[in-house]
């Protein structure tokens, strides 16, 4: 294409200019450069290497890690009419043969394919053939060991170097930390690349995190009062907890399919093509869900148990809100959480020096749970960004924290750590404190001891709340070696002493009214926001693609906004492109004019 890569940014995607660094990757690849390219989930990655190999002479080549990102990213190109396929295990031969000769003859200007069939000899054999624009590795974290998503086939992507050395390379992710980004580079071999690292701030998420009580039901009042009929995705930890939870958010009227390895292909396969082809459904999985799904209209991402790392709290969270709209990042969370956590964390047979990585991330998420600050601020520090003012749109800023002197309670519940053994879980060590003669405390002589119904003042709930801010301070530890009962670290000595003293949080009380963040739409425009909701999932139905394949929630509030009359005032909505302008202009149009 002769066009400048600003026109094609308008005529083919209807946006008017370009975000953050997306000109300067552009420009690199198209000088012939490498590019590590970390942009925020819902930054237009995409974007970066779809344009130059729309520019450069013959096919890019995308590497992507699922077969339904393949296929989303696949029909979202056909809609804008640019010649995408993919090459997977989901499409008969006689299919593959045809796409494989149109990448020879130079008919594709994308073709996507996973690490796993690119490293094979026929796809090798088929890309040496071929005349290859770029190559794009999607999902560039997965090279990683120390993050989140270790994909083994990944590490075979360096050979591309070797094999293509005149075919720019680019790496995109939207999460990694430093040691992440560092080991990327070695193993992909980008030594000479240049980096593209953009801000890993999504303002328009808003990020509340509480004291797990009533999960189930600290859910559905989240859900039912703040979302209702809008997408989301809820979190577990266990394929259990996603069959119950799921069943029972059904029951109480939310439409909600589980997700998880443990399912059968052909229903993992079906419930994520209803979420990604129906409005307002939940979807209630492991973290086997997520990575690839590029549903833009998600309201909302939920987590009823703690992330192992702000990496992966990020990485989940960032699946809600991608079209720009305001969107939730929910997260309720407990004692048990984190005990369960650090002992399956020591009970791995992982590397020592992988198990200590793992062991400060998740330390730092326990850190991010429990700060009185920005949370925002807090996250992106992990990444190495600075925020020099506090974000305004997260429970911490809207709610301050109230916090009190903790220096006595916190020795009192260190003291009988030490004083019952250390080897006892948080439930004994409270009836212990409170001066309950259960049979277990007698039993084992503690009613004896100097802690026995020394801390009357506080309650169950609050003892478990001192507890849990002193594992998150790395104060005490859990022992897998006794079933998780704690034990006190060195770094509780000074407090113990006297030598130092501790502010506390106080829990807040559950409140789901505080920390809204949804589309609001005025009564008014309700009707026709319904409307052209409608007219969008009809012709989705008709194509078979996702609805927001053919315009997203933001292109159809900005028609519910300006309301356009005609062709020329319909092009200037954001998102929409000459080809879509020419294919569902007039529709759109019809629905406007009609509603009056």
């Amino acid at each position: 294409m002769n066009e400048s890569p600003q026109q094609l940014l308008h005529s083919l995607f209807g946006y008017d200019e370009f975000r953050g660094q997306q000109l300067a990757v552009i420009e690199q690849v198209l000088a012939g450069g490498d590019a590590l390219v970390l942009m925020p989930t819902g930054g237009g990655k995409s974007i970066c290497y779809q344009i130059p190999a729309l520019m450069k002479t013959g096919v890019g080549v995308v590497i992507s890690p699922l077969i339904a990102l393949m296929q989303d990213q696949v029909a979202s190109m056909q809609q804008l009419g640019i010649k995408a396929e993919a090459l997977h295990s989901g499409i008969d031969w006689a299919c593959q043969q045809t796409i494989q000769q149109q990448a020879i003859n130079g008919q594709l200007d994308l073709l996507y394919v996973s690490p796993e069939r690119l490293m094979t000899d026929a796809c090798m054999s088929l890309l040496m053939g071929c005349d290859i624009s770029l190559f794009a590795i999607d999902e560039a974290h997965c090279v990683s060991q120390w993050g989140h998503d270790f994909r083994p086939e990944y590490l075979q992507l360096e050979c591309l170097q070797a094999r293509f050395p005149h075919v720019p390379r680019m790496a995109l992710t939207a999460t990694a930390d430093r040691p992440t980004q560092q080991e990327m580079v070695k193993r992909l071999g980008l030594q000479q690349a240049q980096q593209f690292i953009s801000s890993f701030d999504r303002p328009n998420i808003r990020y509340r995190i509480m004291q797990k009580q009533k999960g189930r039901q600290q859910l559905l009042d989240f859900v039912q009062l703040q979302h209702e009929d809008n997408a989301g995705i809820v979190y577990c930890m266990s394929r259990k907890k996603v069959d119950e939870t799921a069943l029972w958010l059904s029951e109480q009227g939310v439409a909600a399919l589980p997700y998880h390895a443990g399912l059968g292909t052909e229903l993992r396969a079906h419930n994520q093509h209803r979420f990604l082809n129906e409005e307002g459904l939940v979807m209630v999985a492991t973290i086997a869900f997520g990575m690839g799904i590029d549903k833009p209209n998600v309201r909302f991402v939920a987590h009823l148990d703690l992330p192992k790392s702000i990496e992966s709290y990020y990485q989940e969270t960032g699946r809600a809100g991608r079209d720009g709209l305001p969107a939730d990042a929910w997260m309720v969370y407990g004692l048990q959480d984190v005990m369960w956590l650090r002992q399956r964390l020591e009970q791995t047979d992982m590397d020592q020096d992988i198990k200590r990585s793992e062991q400060s991330k998740l330390d730092a998420m326990l850190g991010l749970c429990e700060i009185t600050h920005c949370r925002r601020q807090a996250i992106l520090s992990y990444f190495d960004e600075t925020s020099l003012s506090s974000c305004g749109n997260c429970d911490n800023c809207l709610e301050p924290v109230a916090t009190f002197d903790g220096t006595q309670v916190a020795r009192k519940a260190l003291s009988c750590v030490f004083r019952s053994g250390q080897r006892y879980g948080v439930a004994h060590l409270i009836d212990i404190l409170m001066g309950k003669p259960t049979d277990k405390v007698k039993q084992a002589g503690h009613d004896k001891i100097s802690t026995f119904a020394v801390g009357q003042e506080l309650d169950q709930k609050q003892w478990r709340s001192v507890y849990r801010q002193l594992l998150a301070l790395g104060l005490v530890a859990s022992d897998p070696e006794h079933f998780g009962g704690l034990r006190l670290l060195p770094s509780c000595r000074s407090l113990l002493k006297g030598e130092t003293e501790l502010q506390l949080r106080l829990d807040r009380k559950v409140s789901v009214k505080a920390g809204k963040a949804r589309l609001q739409i005025a009564d008014d425009d309700q009707d026709l926001w319904q409307l052209l909701r409608e007219q969008r999932m009809a012709l989705a139905q008709d194509q078979n693609v996702p609805p927001y394949v053919i315009f997203s929630d933001a292109s159809l509030l900005e028609m519910l906004k300006i309301r356009p009359q005609t062709l020329l005032e319909m092009s200037h909505i954001h998102g929409v492109g000459e080809k879509k302008l020419d294919r569902y202009g007039d529709e759109f149009l019809a629905v406007i004019r009609q509603h009056g």
